[in-house]
């Protein structure tokens, strides 16, 4: 009698434990779709441009329209279990990426203990493709004493710049366009109109401004420039002057060889905050990047559903600005 009290009241902890630690992410079962049997993993982790609803929006567009299976993970406060953009040293759930077909990253000055830094790590030299967005070019600031400090975005040591320059192609520089003041159209590089990842792609527009790009690592191949405009509506007008001449790239591809030597398609778009997303070509481009990245470019078409599912109203771009109070399951 004693043995099956213990055993039920051990069920019931490890019950308890399991929910505790699901509850700390989303899991969203593909539907039927060419994405059947693959797998994506979101990560999300910045203070500014709302990727806590950007990235369960792109999961649940490649769930429910194209049979993935997503996961999207979250900065979580572990003294409240809610999501707090602001908590840089903890994104549960890191394991999924494991066996995750696809990553991608929303991440800024993430300080992530060792344990959950090899994750992302491990992904990035394994040779599976690799998508970044926004302020992922800065995603790290690692603390000096941690072994993976050279990932840290302002790293000039062996690792110059750090994970965003040598990953994704491009580290921190500055807002080339002026924040919150002017926006940001997507004119295709001349002569990658037919790019995959462009197509279908009509009015790429985002209310974050231009960031600006020194150099980009390695292959990257820009395939969209982005225009700097005078307002923060899709119809404003490109500024005159230096600013567009010439335009800064704000999406390229590249590959990156890791250290296991495996090589990875990259994408990387300096656009993507949450409200960027309400542009139907800007998330078109975003899900034809996963399909690029997955090597699908066969089932990219210029009416590939992107359509949002649910009610979207992101929250504007700014710091201390999310939603307080919410868990991860309040965006499943």
């Amino acid at each position: 009698m004693r043995k099956a009290i213990l055993l039920s009241l051990f069920l019931a902890f490890s019950t308890a434990l399991t929910v505790q630690a699901d509850d700390q992410w989303i899991t969203i079962e593909g539907k039927d779709g060419p994405g059947k049997g693959k797998h994506i993993v979101f990560v999300s982790g910045d203070d500014e441009y709302r990727s806590e609803e950007a990235l369960p929006l792109l999961a649940k567009i490649m769930a429910e329209h194209h049979g993935f299976k997503c996961t999207v993970l979250f900065a979580i406060d572990p003294n409240t279990g809610e999501i707090t953009p602001s908590h840089q040293t903890n994104i549960p759930g890191l394991e999924a990426l494991e066996d995750a077909d696809l990553a991608v990253f929303l991440l800024r000055f993430r300080n992530l203990p060792d344990d959950q830094m090899k994750h992302i790590v491990d992904y990035t030299n394994s040779g599976k493709p690799i998508i970044g967005m926004r302020t992922s070019t800065h995603a790290f600031n690692i603390r000096q004493d941690s072994k993976y400090h050279k990932y840290t975005f302002n790293n000039n040591g062996d690792y110059k710049k750090g994970w965003g320059r040598q990953v994704l192609g491009e580290t921190w520089i500055n807002h080339h366009g002026h924040h919150g003041r002017e926006s940001t159209g997507g004119v295709p590089v001349q002569g990658k109109e037919g790019h995959p990842i462009l197509v279908g792609c009509k009015g790429i527009w985002g209310d974050t401004d231009v960031y600006g790009v020194t150099e980009l690592e390695g292959d990257s191949d820009p395939i969209l420039l982005g225009a700097v405009l005078d307002g923060m509506t899709p119809d404003a007008k490109p500024v005159e002057g230096k600013k567009n001449e010439p335009m800064m790239p704000v999406a390229w591809v590249k590959t990156y060889k890791g250290e296991s030597g495996k090589v990875s398609k990259v994408f990387n778009t300096t656009m993507g905050a949450a409200t960027d997303l309400i542009s139907e070509g800007t998330r078109r481009m975003m899900v034809n990047s996963m399909f690029w990245g997955l090597g699908m470019e066969d089932k990219i078409t210029a009416d590939l559903d992107v359509s949002i599912i649910g009610e979207y109203k992101p929250t504007k771009f700014g710091f201390g600005g999310f939603r307080k109070g919410l868990k991860p399951s309040d965006y499943k």
